[in-house]
């Protein structure tokens, strides 16, 4: 018999580039996502698998694309999530130690980091997409919007992250879907307004991601929105 899976509850601090999610751990299969991963334990020590390895410890650290699991529920922590485009590791790690899982100072202190110098083709493509409000945004309108083509985008992405641009898309259409969804939305309207054919095709992709079912966990956290 499997056992239950459990639930991640608390809080989710969501900002335009990074999120907070504070309370206790709930399961999350083996997942690799895009975003750099930080935990802070509130207490004692977080416990993960990275690359089927047992880490543990007061912070541990993910990197972005790193296939990692939580095994071990109701764990004491903050985790922070934080897009590779704007934030170093090395800098977020230094803010980590600092702050501690204090969640103001530690939300402060994210804000008003100096982003990642980028080619400027390539912000303002970002910024076409940061500022999608809902439905699908086609890979080929964010290459015209920094007068590119496909082919020069994708090589610009992916020689900076080695990141394709459908997989920020993505990344930008959960975090859409995930917002509107919190907010109140049924998983079938937060879905289609952030462009993914369904509910079922959303919770697709927030398993992909984040190894964790959206409907569990999405009643479970309270949120704030820091932009």
């Amino acid at each position: 018999m499997k056992p239950t899976e459990q639930a991640w509850q608390g809080e989710l601090w969501l900002g335009a580039d990074f999120c907070l999610v504070a309370g206790t751990t709930g399961h999350a299969r083996p997942h690799a996502h895009y975003a750099h991963q930080v935990l802070m334990a509130r207490a004692g020590d977080v416990k993960v698998l990275i690359d089927e390895q047992p880490w543990q410890g007061p912070l541990l650290i993910i990197a972005s694309n790193r296939r990692h699991a939580i095994l071990d529920s109701q764990q004491h922590a903050v985790t922070l999530f934080a897009e590779p485009l704007a934030f170093t590791l090395d800098d977020l790690e230094s803010v980590c130690r600092r702050t501690g899982p204090d969640l103001e100072a530690l939300a402060a202190q994210l804000r008003a980091l100096p982003r990642r110098d980028l080619d400027p083709r390539l912000e303002k493509a970002l910024r076409r997409l940061r500022a999608l409000d809902d439905g699908a945004l086609p890979a080929q309108s964010l290459a015209a919007e920094a007068s590119l083509s496909l082919s020069q985008l994708e090589r610009l992405f992916s020689g900076t992250l080695g990141l394709s641009v459908r997989r920020l898309v993505l990344w930008q259409r959960l975090r859409q879907a995930l917002r509107l969804a919190m907010a109140g939305n049924s998983l079938t309207s937060a879905a289609i307004a952030a462009g993914f054919a369904d509910s079922a095709h959303f919770s697709r992709s927030v398993r992909s991601q984040f190894g964790i079912r959206a409907d569990l966990t999405l009643r479970q956290l309270k949120l704030r929105l820091l932009d």
